[in-house]
């Protein structure tokens, strides 16, 4: 019997954001290494690495802030050519905000949208989960570091983008703050969306994250599910699985200790 796929089945959705034999260098510094990644819709990944493993220039790849030395960014089928329209399909939550000090919350919001020529319906759930609305009026230079984060988040997610891109998101804020932002983060994954984030808080993202993306030296050592990292590395937390690489050069420990095995995509696990 021919178990062939149905040629009338519509093709497989590709993921909304690739990277294709992507690569970066600063001088004779080789920062990325021929990377190829496919970030899934409908996942969290979690992007991690050591100190100069590669994570700030792959994100700033991606946003188009640093132009690769070979390879592409591949945006929702379309490759991007660099005229930065395709960044309009993605939301971005940088770790250390730098707006305008002299704005508004809903000043920066209404540039934002000039920026992007947004018309629709914007998403302002966060404005009322962090309960910030009385802040949004207020000069950026007067918010306190945790209500700068809080808007910082707002204005990220206020567009409804099918990408987003959260560096360092929980950081400075309350317990309460943090659970609201991670609700939405989940949120948008049973959306559909495809979502990358960096984070120190290795127990946080454990319960977060879907997929990991390990970096090292510019090279992907690692991508694939955490369940599969932690049988990989012989650990039970995301801590420990990611200490594992770090201690073993980016490989792990097979059922055979006379050997090691790379962990990239085509590892198979028994």
């Amino acid at each position: 019997m021919d178990i062939a796929r149905d040629a009338s089945a519509p093709a497989p959705t590709p993921p909304a954001l690739q990277l294709h034999d992507l690569s970066k260098n600063f001088g004779r510094l080789r920062v990325l290494d021929d990377l190829t990644l496919d970030f899934e819709s409908g996942r969290v990944t979690a992007l991690l690495g050591p100190n100069g493993a590669g994570k700030t220039t792959l994100l700033k790849c991606i946003l188009g802030l640093v132009r690769p030395t070979s390879g592409h960014v591949v945006v929702d089928g379309t490759r991007a050519n660099g005229n930065g329209a395709y960044r309009h399909q993605i939301g971005f939550m940088p770790q250390l905000p730098q707006f305008p000090a002299n704005m508004t919350g809903w000043e920066l919001a209404e540039m934002l949208d000039d920026l992007r020529g947004f018309g629709g319906e914007p998403d302002e759930d966060l404005i009322d989960d962090f309960a910030v609305r009385p802040e949004m009026t207020k000069p950026f230079r007067e918010l306190s570091g945790g209500t700068r984060q809080k808007v910082n988040a707002a204005l990220a997610f206020r567009y409804r983008t099918p990408i987003l891109v959260l560096d360092e998101p929980t950081a400075g804020l309350d317990p309460v703050s943090s659970l609201a932002l991670k609700e939405k983060v989940r949120g948008s994954r049973d959306d559909g969306r495809t979502v990358v984030i960096t984070s120190h808080n290795l127990g946080e993202l454990e319960s977060l994250a879907d997929d990991i993306v390990f970096l090292l030296e510019g090279q992907v050592r690692f991508q694939g599910p955490i369940e599969r990292l932690l049988k990989l590395t012989e650990q039970t937390t995301l801590e420990e699985a990611i200490a594992c690489l770090m201690r073993n050069g980016g490989v792990a420990p097979t059922e055979d200790p006379a050997t090691l095995v790379v962990l990239d995509a085509d590892t198979e696990v028994a």
